[in-house]
């Protein structure tokens, strides 16, 4: 346990005593989940594969992960969170070989055998803008049952995922419950902050009034690319800001969320990588430089039981790709179909189309035998963008349980009109409490 992790466990045991309990608001919580997934891929066509191939045969791959939720209110406003968590298990060909990777389930780092981390621990304040108390907030993971400010602003300081607050998408952001492919849940070309398991340090503000929010947030990037240590001086770092707007249409509830951010760290460039006589290699040209992108992200209910979403995202494609994965333009699009519509209100259909692309300077650097965080087949002798469709139906077994069929298709894995498509077929069950 790291020496923040241990002062902020400390204080959340220290204060549990003195917590604010109310009829309306809780003093503290406990969840839990437990998710794994199997998927398996047909064997395609390959004739050549380099260090970050998708394998044209394998078998199949599972991944387990079990969470602790804990929450405490430490005073009015004021909540403390820790998230220990148990991984095991491997990604498809160890979580490489397709840029939109199918598993968002499958973290970068890979292990026979269950191993703890202490993935989430940060601190919450909530400070009303107005005397309305708005509505009330339901019990749920990560968070406190209790009043709730309409108009707020919320800071949150610790070690959690970007993801968690930024990029969200009612129908497409989350592998245990929607879609697992990660061009899917998350904008592909959010290159955003991360440890390899998908974490980081830092801090958000976000302010909530009527129909809009606005959200910023600082944090440190690995040190260095895809890297399982981040960088704690801040260094090297990224920030972050995204402006949402809520809105009905024809009574029906929709958001569209704008995003943009840049990175400051040691990164190298494509085109520098492409020394005469030396491998293509950007961490040999690693020197202070900048990334910048920005995402557009909508949902939008259809119907009572239908909605759809859209994101669309970009970035700059100069320097190699540096916490997330190697897509420099990409765009999502699919629907959700509850299952009322045929008697199963437990159940929910999914459909999705996503296309990943990578920039020019990149496209040399594949080209010329260069790796990437997740692909790299030593050549690229015909470049194509991915094209991937996925399906998902999940349903509910029992209250907290619930399990899920998927399908994917992948054309062009890695880029490369020379391989594939892949058909991977998957299965998740989820428990939580």
């Amino acid at each position: 346990m790291t020496r923040p992790t241990f002062i902020l466990a400390t204080l959340a045991l220290a204060l549990a005593p003195f917590a604010a309990r109310s009829a309306q608001s809780e003093a503290w919580s406990l969840h839990g989940q437990f998710t794994t997934v199997a998927q398996r891929h047909d064997h395609f066509a390959s004739p050549y594969e380099g260090p970050n191939s998708l394998l044209a045969a394998e078998g199949t791959k599972t991944t387990m992960d079990a969470t602790a939720y804990l929450g405490v209110r430490l005073w009015p406003g004021g909540e403390l969170y820790l998230n220990p968590e148990f991984d095991r298990g491997f990604g498809l060909s160890d979580t490489l070989g397709v840029a939109g990777f199918p598993s968002g389930e499958a973290y970068k780092v890979g292990h026979h055998s269950a191993y703890g981390r202490l993935q989430r621990a940060f601190a919450r304040q909530v400070i009303a803008l107005a005397a309305d108390e708005g509505e009330a907030q339901a019990d749920a993971a990560n968070q406190l049952a209790g009043p709730r400010p309409a108009d707020r602003l919320t800071v949150t300081l610790g070690k959690f995922s970007v993801v968690d607050l930024f990029d969200a998408n009612r129908y497409a952001h989350d592998p245990r419950a929607d879609f697992l492919n990660w061009s899917v849940i998350d904008a592909g070309a959010f290159d955003y902050a991360a440890d390899s398991w998908g974490y980081s340090l830092g801090a958000a503000a976000e302010w909530s009034q009527g129909d809009w929010t606005g959200r910023v947030g600082f944090f440190a990037l690995s040190r260095e690319p895809n890297g399982t240590r981040l960088d704690r001086s801040f260094g090297q770092h990224q920030a972050v800001g995204e402006l949402e707007h809520g809105h009905e249409i024809a009574g029906h509830p929709g958001k569209l969320r704008l995003l943009a951010f840049s990175s400051r760290a040691r990164m190298g460039r494509y085109d520098e990588a492409l020394e005469p006589g030396l491998p293509a290699d950007t961490a040999r040209v690693r020197r202070r430089a900048g990334k910048q992108g920005f995402a557009v992200n909508a949902e939008q209910e259809l119907a009572a039981d239908l909605g759809a979403f859209l994101r669309y995202s970009r970035n700059d494609g100069r320097t190699e790709a540096f916490d997330f994965t190697d897509i420099h333009r990409a765009l999502s699009l699919g629907l959700s179909l509850r299952g009322a519509a045929w008697s199963q209100p437990g159940h929910t259909l999914g459909l999705a189309l996503a296309s990943n692309s990578l920039s020019a300077p990149a496209r040399r650097y594949f080209a010329a035998g260069g790796l990437g965080i997740l692909v790299g087949d030593g050549r690229l002798d015909r470049y194509a963008g991915e094209r991937i469709a996925e399906a998902y139906y999940a349903m509910d077994i029992a209250p907290g349980l619930g399990a899920t069929l998927d399908l994917q298709r992948l054309h062009n894995p890695g880029y490369n009109a020379d391989r594939g498509p892949a058909t991977v077929v998957g299965a998740r069950l989820h428990a939580e409490f």
